[in-house]
């Protein structure tokens, strides 16, 4: 399927590895013009490098911190303009939610909850004007199935949500969607910390943490970021210019509910 995205542009933030690089390499093979952001010059070089080698598209690296003014005005002045919108900021640390302290909240709501708005907020009227964007939210699965260890995570990126439910229908009608990927296990540096974390929490060892959690996984398997950069190539696409305001969970089943 061509998904209608050749010479677009995007600005997909902590896109040096994992979930985020995943998300660039998918738009990137789909002909997007695309911008990587992340904190780690090293990291982004050796990620356009990767895509490069796998699509023969040239990205542009952004060695900035989003969870900052100063690291937003960075990225919009190399993407001022982006068609696509990809926020995604590193979970915040795993814990006992009665050991954490005001300062840690705010941390996590900076970077989870404002910092994604803050983007939202600089390119969406452009988006409105030319009548095409696309913002898509890198969330947790933890919104819907939340970790007794990832409480920072599960409250700001619950906000997020929150606010996305709102914003998304207000700006509909001229062929903006704002939708949100839920992600599940997957096979990244985020998930091999939370395994870390839990095994410790239980008296056990990463492995066996993880031999467990997929124990639970309906599909029998963690997941490959490749399937979760593809799901947001389609949100991405013209086709999907019906579908608002959603939140897709990419668990392998393991959330039980209905809804």
């Amino acid at each position: 399927m061509d998904l209608g995205l050749r010479g677009k542009t995007a600005l997909v933030c902590g896109a040096s590895k994992g979930l985020g690089k995943a998300c660039a390499l998918s738009l990137a093979r789909e002909g997007v013009q695309v911008s990587i952001v992340s904190r780690s010059a090293d990291n982004l070089a050796q990620a356009a490098a990767d895509i490069l080698a796998r699509t023969g598209a040239t990205v542009q690296c952004v060695a900035a911190d989003v969870t900052t003014a100063e690291g937003r005005s960075a990225a919009l002045a190399a993407c001022p303009q982006p068609d696509i919108l990809v926020t995604n900021a590193g979970g915040p640390p795993p814990g006992d939610f009665r050991k954490l302290t005001l300062a840690d909240w705010d941390a996590a709501l900076n970077a989870n909850m404002l910092s994604p708005i803050e983007l939202i907020k600089a390119v969406i009227d452009p988006m409105i004007a030319r009548r095409f964007g696309r913002i898509i939210n890198i969330t947790s699965g933890s919104v819907k199935h939340p970790l007794e260890v990832l409480g920072l995570s599960n409250g700001a990126r619950s906000g997020l949500t929150g606010f996305v439910a709102g914003i998304a229908r207000q700006v509909a009608r001229h062929n903006v969607t704002i939708n949100n990927l839920l992600p599940g296990f997957h096979e990244t540096d985020r998930s091999i910390t939370t395994m870390k974390a839990m095994a410790e929490k239980n008296g056990t060892t990463p492995e066996a943490m993880k031999a467990e959690r997929i124990g639970h996984i309906p599909a029998a398997r963690i997941g490959d970021p490749a399937e979760f950069g593809d799901a947001c190539a389609y949100l991405c696409s013209a086709q999907a210019g019906f579908i608002i305001g959603q939140n897709l969970l990419l668990d392998g089943g393991a959330y039980p509910g209905t809804f």
